[in-house]
């Protein structure tokens, strides 16, 4: 199966969700959320990140993660990653329990696709405290691919997937890779020695897979498509030329955390980071990276 089928595959297979100017979303992917050890990427922006997602449901936007939300390759267990990130997992919860929760899994969290994993790892969690089993996600599914349908242009489409589809090795051959990470990268990322599996840190690999899903959306009427994978943010132009390839970017960027905002019929490439205030105190802030731009305007 080729990278281009793999994503048809995605895309027929998705789930559909509508909506109008009146709803808002929020699209973070790769956080990647570990265990707090020496490996773990999110840990550096963990506050960034639970400060961005505690104002967006405050502000009542639906929460969509595509893709490496947890770090499933180099941890064993979801209960260390739980342990280590709670008051996170809580918070998701929350949009949970209001129906403003959709998830779809990536190359890192592919196990999420089986729907008895699912159910195992994240139905309840066990309260120490209580000393009991608490509802975490009661029958919450994961999907390969989500499809917003803009009601208000037309039936307008937004096709949101994680983008391992277009990296073999990652998509077909992800238990390789995933063997590779916990035995052998995971030791030496203390030294500072790069995953070459992943293609955000492989520049080739980083270009070919943007390459193949580029083609796949020229293939497809320039349908509007949204990934992860490649930690590498991406706005397209909404002129008639331009190839409407977008990319969240990732939550372990040095010091900050990217994201793509739906709201008020337009679309936003965001930035959250620490920033200095002029008394030396620390605060966390939102930029515009690229955006807003009308949703109605890429045709």
């Amino acid at each position: 199966m080729s990278s281009q089928t793999r994503l048809t595959k995605a895309y027929k297979e998705a789930k559909r969700v509508s909506f109008t100017k009146k709803d808002k979303f929020i699209l973070f992917s790769d956080c990647h959320r570990g265990d707090s050890s020496f490996a773990d990427d999110f840990a550096n922006n963990r506050n960034i990140y639970f400060h961005a997602l505690q104002h967006y449901y405050k502000e009542g936007f639906t929460y969509i993660e595509l893709g490496d939300g947890d770090e499933l390759w180099e941890n064993l267990f979801f209960k260390d990653i739980f342990e280590a990130n709670k008051n996170v997992y809580m918070l998701l919860q929350q949009f949970f329990n209001n129906n403003r929760l959709h998830m779809i899994y990536g190359n890192h969290d592919m196990v999420y696709r089986n729907q008895n994993v699912v159910k195992k790892t994240l139905s309840e969690y066990f309260d120490q405290r209580k000393g009991e089993k608490i509802p975490l996600f009661p029958n919450i599914k994961f999907h390969e691919g989500i499809v917003l349908k803009n009601t208000d242009n037309d039936n307008q489409e937004l096709f949101l997937t994680h983008g391992h589809q277009a990296d073999f090795m990652n998509y077909v051959g992800w238990k390789i890779n995933r063997f590779l990470v916990r035995i052998l990268w995971k030791p030496l990322q203390v030294w500072g020695i790069k995953d070459p599996t992943s293609p955000a840190k492989n520049y080739i690999e980083l270009i070919k897979v943007e390459r193949r899903i580029k083609k796949w959306i020229a293939e497809n009427n320039n349908k509007i498509t949204i990934t992860g994978h490649t930690h590498r943010p991406r706005f397209p132009s909404p002129s008639e030329n331009a190839l409407h390839y977008f990319n969240d970017g990732s939550c372990v960027h040095p010091r900050s955390i990217t994201g793509i905002e739906i709201e008020n019929g337009a679309i936003a490439l965001i930035k959250w980071f620490i920033d200095t205030k002029e008394d030396g105190t620390l605060q966390i802030k939102k930029e515009y990276l690229e955006g807003p731009a009308n949703l109605e305007d890429y045709k």
